[in-house]
Parts: structure tokens; sequence; C-alpha cells
């Protein structure tokens, strides 16, 4: 078990995490702006960024178990400074590399490695070992809605960004950012004690690793979780250039609807979390996914304008990362915080196939197609899919760890 007496200390990581992974996922959720630039630039289709973007995804789910592990056994801080170092190192990549296979390939190790260091994954440890079991829920869903706030606050920068220094300087400006301010905070991520005394076993990391995979509430979570990925990497890579598409060819439209998915989501995140302590968290999970296909249905097949592409940010916003601290609480119901960045970057690493899945679909689907209708058919029968796979969920503590879980 863990020392009770970190209040303070939840406060100081909370604050750092927050704004880490508020930096992290927010510069992460404009890289739509720089499709269309960066493609005409060097005269690449669409595929071209997209499948950078896609690989980007894959990447950080690939290396997400091993952050995860690191950072259970070394601490966050190291993990989070290595990082900021592949952050700052993957934007100067795209700014800099012009050959196509160059550029997908060195971006997507690059800033997949970077974000399974700075993200969820490996933050989410620290902090459900640092809270309560009576405050985890509601620390996770604090550490969500911070995500949610770096993409409402740094959407609209980058964006004034490319407009005001060019797309190429902007990334130079972002991986100056991400490194003076994530170092620093890093150094504030102390790891509470923990006392293995109260164990009947303390349990290795293969054990912990085939205890989860035997258990089918965790396989049936991995599963629905790959659509959660799916969704929302589509949307927030592919939004701003359907909107043209469309006809809605201002601009201030899709940087409006990234910074409304974020700012909503800030409450979503918060209220998820909170939820997710007094009501059972699948059949939440269940719902959001369920809502997601009507979201999405709605936005496809109703009339399109400025106030449609509006509602559907703000209501999509409500349940965008909502699915991370519940997500994230229920993995700590079952098996313990002991493992939990570990376990959580596997279960995020199906999320990241998703990832990788809807980015590619778009730009593939639309070079062949010149549309991305059946993109968005998919989006919506995932939906309806995770909702069902969530529902038989259980999240009770699995029996050899339950005198660990408190």
């Amino acid at each position: 078990m863990f020392h009770t007496t970190q209040a303070p200390r939840l406060k100081s990581v909370l604050i750092a995490s927050g704004i880490i992974l508020s930096l992290a996922m927010g510069v992460r959720h404009g890289f739509g702006f720089w499709l269309q630039p960066i493609s005409q630039e060097h005269g690449w289709t669409r595929e071209t960024f997209s499948l950078a973007m896609a690989l980007q995804n894959l990447m950080w789910g690939v290396f997400g178990p091993f952050a995860g592990m690191a950072a259970d056994r070394l601490g966050a801080t190291r993990v989070v400074l290595a990082g900021a170092l592949l952050y700052m190192a993957g934007l100067l990549w795209m700014a800099m590399v012009a050959d196509a296979q160059l550029f997908v390939i060195g971006s997507g190790v690059l800033l997949g490695g970077a974000l399974a260091c700075t993200a969820f994954g490996a933050l989410s440890g620290i902090v459900g070992r640092t809270a309560s079991l009576a405050q985890r829920s509601w620390a996770f869903g604090i550490l969500g809605a911070a995500g949610s706030f770096g993409q409402f606050a740094m959407v609209p920068v980058e964006q004034a960004l490319i407009d005001g220094a060019g797309w190429q300087n902007a990334f130079y400006l972002l991986a100056a950012l991400v490194v003076l301010v994530m170092m620093p905070l890093a150094m504030m991520l102390r790891e509470p004690a923990f006392d293995s005394a109260g164990q009947a076993h303390q349990q290795s990391i293969g054990e912990a690793v085939r205890e989860a995979f035997a258990h089918r509430p965790f396989l049936l979570l991995v599963a629905g979780y790959f659509v959660c990925g799916f969704q929302v990497v589509f949307i927030g890579v592919h939004l701003p250039a359907y909107l043209k598409d469309q006809g809605i060819v201002d601009p201030r439209v899709a940087v409006t609807a990234l910074a409304l998915i974020g700012l909503f989501n800030i409450f979503g995140s918060y209220y998820a979390g909170k939820l997710g302590g007094r009501l059972p968290k699948p059949r939440l999970l269940s719902a959001m996914y369920f809502a997601r296909a009507v979201i999405i249905a709605a936005f496809v097949f109703l009339p399109l304008s400025p106030l449609s592409v509006y509602l559907f940010a703000a209501s999509m916003g409500l349940i965008w990362l909502s699915t991370v601290p519940l997500t994230n609480g229920v993995i700590a119901s079952i098996f313990g915080v002991r493992y939990l960045s570990m376990l959580s970057g596997f279960v995020f690493f199906s999320h990241q196939v998703g990832s990788f899945l809807g980015v590619w679909l778009g730009g593939h689907l639309y070079t062949s197609e010149g549309s991305y209708h059946t993109v968005w058919m998919i989006t919506i029968g995932l939906g309806i899919a995770a909702g069902l796979l969530n529902l038989p969920i259980s999240e009770a503590p699995v029996t050899r760890r339950r005198e660990a879980i408190a």
C-alpha cells in the first residue's frame, strides 16, 4: 500500500503532470493544420502526411508499455525528461526534412516515442500512486481535463504561429517551448514511497502482464479502446480538410471547432472522473461510445454549417478524452496501481492501433475515393461496437491482488 499523508505531494504532482500533459496533447492536436501547407510545399498527396501521423500514433502505442515500465520502475521524472528531448527532435525533424519517406519514418518514431513518455500512459501511474483510493478517479479526471485544456489553449496558438511565422518557424518555436517548459516540471514528479510489507506476494512485471492478459475484462477494455483512438485521431487530423472540402473554407471555423472540443472536454474529463468514483465505470464508457456514434451520424447526415460544426465539436468534446480517466480507473480498480503505467500502456497500444488506422484510412480513402464518407461510416459502426464491448466489463479486483488494491 502507499502512504496516505500525501495531499501536498498530490497537488504538486497534479500541477506538474497537468501542465506537461497539456503541452504534449495540445501541440499534438494541432498537427492537422500542417497537413495542407506541408503537402503543398513538398508536392505530396494528403496520404503522405496522413501516413506520418498514423505512424506517430502507432509508435506512441508501441513505445507506451515500455515507457510505462520505465515510469513504474525508474520514476516519471526520467521518462518525461527523455520525452521532452524526443518531442523537440520530432518537431525539428518535421520542419527540416523534405524527403517523404524520411519525413514519415522520422517524425513518426520521434514523436511517437515523445508522446509515450509525456502523455497519459507515463503520467497515470504516478498520479494513481500518489492519490488515495478515494481520490483516484477524481485525480484521473483532473489529468484528463488538463490534456483537454492543452488542446483548447494550444490549437489557436499553433494556427496563429503558422499564419504569423510560417509553418516551418512554427515548428521551431514549439520545439523550444516544449523543452523549456517540460524539463523543469519533470523534476516535480517525485514518486511516493511504496510499501510492499502488506502484500503477500510482490508481483513481478511478467506476472502482472500474464495476469492482465488472462483476464477477460482487460481484453474487452483493450478491444474497446481501439475505437476511441480511431475516432478521435481521424477527426482531429482530417476535420479541417473535410470542412474545406464541404465548402466551409474559413480556417477560423476549424480552429474554433478543435478548440471547442478541447474546451468542452475539460468539463467532460473532470466530471467523468468524478462520476467514475460513484457509478460503474464500464457502463459510463459504454454510454460514451454509443453517444459518439449518434453524434457523428448527426454531423454527417444533417446539413452542414458553421453552427452545426460548433455543435458537433461541443458534443464530441464532452466525451472526447473522457474515456481516459474511466479506462485508467478500471485498470486501477482491477489490478491496483503498482504497474498502472505499464498496463495503461498496453491498453493504450490498442488505442493507437486504432489511431493509426483512423488517420491513415482517412488519407488513403480520400486519395482513392475523393471523399471521407466511407471513413465516417466506419467511425459510426465502431462506436456501436465499442459500446457493446464495454457492457459486460466488471471492474471487480482480481482475487490474488485484492489486498493490494487500496
